[in-house]
């Protein structure tokens, strides 16, 4: 579907265009051409692919989606894959923009996200002095404004380690804590891998041979690559978090077996001395002592108590029970 198709022009919105005239202002000089998709149909990036002339392999990387981030040079022109990364319902939803840039284009692709990038496309248009730069632009400004999602889901997924640690010294959630851990391992590591591979590709508009696209936009790129070093800073603070809260939790489930065995040795050994006394008393024997004296039953009773009892009173004293 297409969301928007926009011309400018010497860092200005000359107006929205038809399809058809894109050829047309593309080759105007000091003019460009922005235009938005959102989920195309085959026919319609063919279309594109006509009009701007993209690459082919690029072109079937976006028609088949589900590609790492990346960033790829194709003659004068680029092809960026970023992953959109949104926390929704306590799950994360992870969508794909493939962006194409050439001297006098761009073209974005959204694929599996329904936020639209209309607010890159008013920050673009209130900043003519940036706009001047380009498709170029543009892209750091898309960049930059998916960079920026990242923080919420990074908080949020703070926020839920809080939690968890909240819940590791309560009785009777150590399972339910080490799903909980789990669950979170698992998103860190899918916005890892939206993060790296995006801060790799990054890194490449800032340092060494810069395409020659982006060569007047260097400084912009490393505020994106800033961003993206802090969001991998704190991803992997949390991970190291993460991974003593399992290992606490574990310690606390280990610690929790030892206490009942240890009421299980205190109530055993409660029991044996009653059990050792009426075992030597049933066995029987001809000559056994206190047979004849009429209190020894009671007697017998009233030790095994007394002995228990104190026994009870040690292992109070010692926190076993």
């Amino acid at each position: 579907m297409l969301v928007n198709c926009v011309a400018y022009q010497d860092g200005r919105k000359l107006g929205d265009i038809a399809k058809e005239d894109i050829n047309k202002h593309i080759k105007r000089p000091d003019c460009f051409v922005w235009v938005a998709l959102f989920e195309p149909a085959a026919d319609e990036l063919l279309h594109m692919q006509q009009e701007f002339d993209l690459h082919e392999l690029a072109v079937e990387d976006a028609r088949h989606g589900h590609q790492r981030p990346k960033l790829e040079e194709y003659g004068n022109s680029l092809f960026a894959v970023v992953q959109d990364v949104e926390l929704r319902g306590g799950e994360l939803q992870v969508g794909e923009i493939e962006i194409f840039v050439g001297p006098n284009y761009i073209l974005s692709v959204r694929v599996g996200t329904a936020r639209g990038f209309q607010s890159v496309r008013t920050r673009c248009e209130n900043e003519p002095h940036l706009l001047k730069h380009g498709a170029a632009f543009v892209l750091y400004a898309l960049m930059d404004a998916v960079v920026d999602r990242y923080f919420p889901v990074l908080d949020g997924l703070e926020s839920q380690l809080e939690q968890i640690e909240e819940q590791i010294f309560k009785k009777n959630t150590a399972r339910s804590n080490i799903v909980a851990l789990y669950d979170l391992k698992q998103k860190l590591t899918t916005l890892k891998h939206a993060v790296d591979p995006l801060m790799e590709a990054t890194g490449k508009l800032l340092g060494g041979r810069v395409p020659q696209l982006c060569t007047g936009m260097r400084e912009y790129f490393r505020d994106v690559f800033d961003h993206l070093q802090r969001i991998h800073g704190t991803i992997e603070s949390i991970r190291d978090m993460q991974t003593t809260a399992i290992q606490v939790n574990l310690g606390m489930i280990n610690l929790n077996e030892t206490e009942v065995t240890k009421k299980l040795a205190g109530w055993a050994a409660i029991i044996a001395i009653p059990t050792l006394i009426a075992g030597i008393y049933g066995m029987n024997f001809k000559n056994m002592p206190e047979y004849d004296f009429p209190y020894a039953y009671p007697i017998c009773i009233a030790v095994m108590l007394a002995l228990d009892f104190l026994l009870y009173l040690w292992f109070r004293r010692i926190k076993w029970l």
